[in-house]
């Protein structure tokens, strides 16, 4: 084998995953090299809210993931993940020493209160499972002297995300971690009798550079959200967009799968629904307004408003538009298939808002982690109005001939859903009463909206110690995976649990590697 360079770790991906990796693995003594596809750091995680999901009891958060996973994934893995979660506050805060970064974990706190502040909330989990009391979120509230727009200008997410990926990144900085921006990799180059890995080929300069790992490779180059056939082939329902992140195309997964690695829960997405930009060249589907999660057996706790309802391709209402965790779980019916009449009738399903809807908040947030794109919605809609991304019109009728619905069908279900608003009860889907609003003054808002990912859960399956596993149930010598590149997370999503599963298999996967002797000694 003929190498252009040599090191000990090579980590692909520079989202937190891998920077927690890089970060490990230097501290354990090897000599890392952070490669990132992207033109600007950072991946998805900068676009996340940088909640870290965090525990306090480590029996009763795998009892939680035990029951969300619904047997998809092995339990020694959700040991590893459960146990990790309750070390993860005290590795933030640790962390957040370098730059003086305000950690926070409730409300109470953030105004001032501290950790043993009686006052102070953590959070439970989504879903009334076992366990589900244990979760708690650690979040970034302020970095001194830090302004994310003059810092990361290309992030358009969340405002923690970016906080929170600038502690990993000048921590990176420190130990000088060589990161090398517009480098994808390409292959992962391995003994042909043994699969054991020696090094990736990347692309560099316009030309392949084949870079020698002398310890092991670590594979935190996320999801397949912005590679059309993979979607087409691992999901039910078609198209469905991604909100950001269109250079993860499953690079990780393809180069694991070239040695024998073994996939697992390629089906589940977190997500919900979005708009198209009436520009083609904008990338990315535009989600709706991101609304609190609520509990369910608490639905009367569920008060703020959800300003639309919507309609599918007969006009008609098919989901609760507020599901306990709407930006997980409401892609889902999204991508129903009729097999009488052979399409999708609900992709693209139609969002219904009236005039008191439009003025209450930006019924979109668009979301990306590139140079060159970026996209504001405005305060009151009215620029996408003007877009033709909303259509308006002062009658239902009017607004259903624009997006080529029925109109006796849409006056129907838009009458049937306010005299449920007056009972303040969905008797149809189950929405919380408490965020219904009636769709009564005109001009009335609509447009299509489409099934939409903000990331995959899919990909190389992995064991306990981070290693990627083969069709056969081996690992493959040398070669482990973080983060979102085959998340442990099968079923049902944990709120911020992506970015709890970055930290703990970061640095279960960077230790591992730069633990291993070197080959070529």
């Amino acid at each position: 084998m003929r190498f252009d360079e040599s090191t000990d770790v090579v980590v692909a991906g520079s989202g937190l995953a891998g920077g927690i990796a890089a970060i490990t693995a230097a501290d354990a003594g090897a000599k890392v090299l952070l490669i990132e596809k992207s033109e600007v750091p950072g991946g998805l995680s900068i676009c996340s809210y940088g909640a870290v999901r965090s525990a306090r009891d480590p029996q009763a958060a795998f009892a939680y993931l035990q029951a969300t996973n619904d047997g998809r994934t092995p339990d020694d893995v959700l040991r590893v993940l459960a146990g990790g979660m309750c070390e993860l506050e005290a590795a933030v805060r640790e962390l957040a020493k370098i730059n003086g970064a305000v950690i926070s974990t409730s409300v109470a706190e953030a105004a001032g209160g501290g950790p043993d502040d009686p006052e102070r909330r953590r959070v439970g989990a989504n879903y009334p499972f076992p366990g589900n009391e244990a979760f708690y979120h650690t979040t970034v509230v302020d970095v001194p002297g830090f302004d994310a727009a003059g810092h990361y200008p290309w992030a358009n997410g969340a405002p923690g995300g970016p906080k929170l990926y600038k502690i990993i990144h000048d921590h990176l900085r420190k130990r000088g971690v060589e990161t090398r921006l517009a480098t994808p990799a390409l292959r992962l180059i391995a003994e042909p009798g043994t699969r054991e890995v020696r090094g990736v080929e990347v692309a560099a300069y316009g030309a392949g550079r084949a870079i020698q790992a002398r310890r092991g490779v670590v594979l935190a180059c996320g999801g397949f959200e912005g590679n059309a056939e993979m979607k087409a082939q691992f999901l039910e329902g078609k198209p469905v967009y991604n909100a950001a992140a269109r250079t993860n195309t499953g690079d990780g997964i393809r180069m694991a799968q070239d040695l024998g690695a073994a996939l697992w829960h390629m089906w589940h997405i977190h997500g919900a629904y979005g708009f198209r930009h009436p520009d083609p060249a904008y990338p990315y589907a535009i989600r709706l307004k991101r609304f609190p999660d609520w509990f369910p057996g608490e639905e009367g706790r569920a008060r703020v408003k959800m300003a639309w309802i919507l309609l599918d391709q007969d006009g008609r209402r098919f989901m609760s538009e507020y599901q306990p965790y709407t930006q997980d779980t409401g892609v889902r019916p999204m991508q129903h298939y009729d097999p009488v009449r052979q399409r999708f009738p609900r992709n693209p399903a139609f969002m219904i808002c009236d005039e008191e809807g439009r003025k209450q908040y930006p019924l979109g947030k668009a979301t990306s982690n590139d140079k060159g794109i970026r996209y504001t919605w405005s305060d009151d809609n009215l620029k996408e109005v003007g877009l033709g991304v909303l259509k308006r019109a002062d009658t239902l009728e009017g607004l259903a001939i624009q997006l080529g619905l029925e109109p006796e069908a849409v006056v129907g279900s838009v009458s049937r859903w306010n005299e449920q608003c007056g009972r303040g009860r969905d008797e149809d889907y189950g929405r919380p009463g408490g965020t219904m609003t009636s769709v009564t003054k005109p001009p009335f808002y609509g447009a299509p909206v489409w099934a939409t990912m903000s990331n995959t859960q899919g990909g190389p399956v992995h064991d306990a110690q981070s290693r990627v596993i083969d069709v056969y149930g081996k690992p493959i010598p040398r070669l482990y995976a973080a983060g979102e590149l085959g998340s442990a997370f099968g079923h049902l999503y944990l709120s911020g649990g992506n970015i709890a599963e970055c930290f703990v298999t970061g640095r279960v996967a960077g230790r591992g590697a730069a633990g291993l002797k070197p080959w070529d000694d």
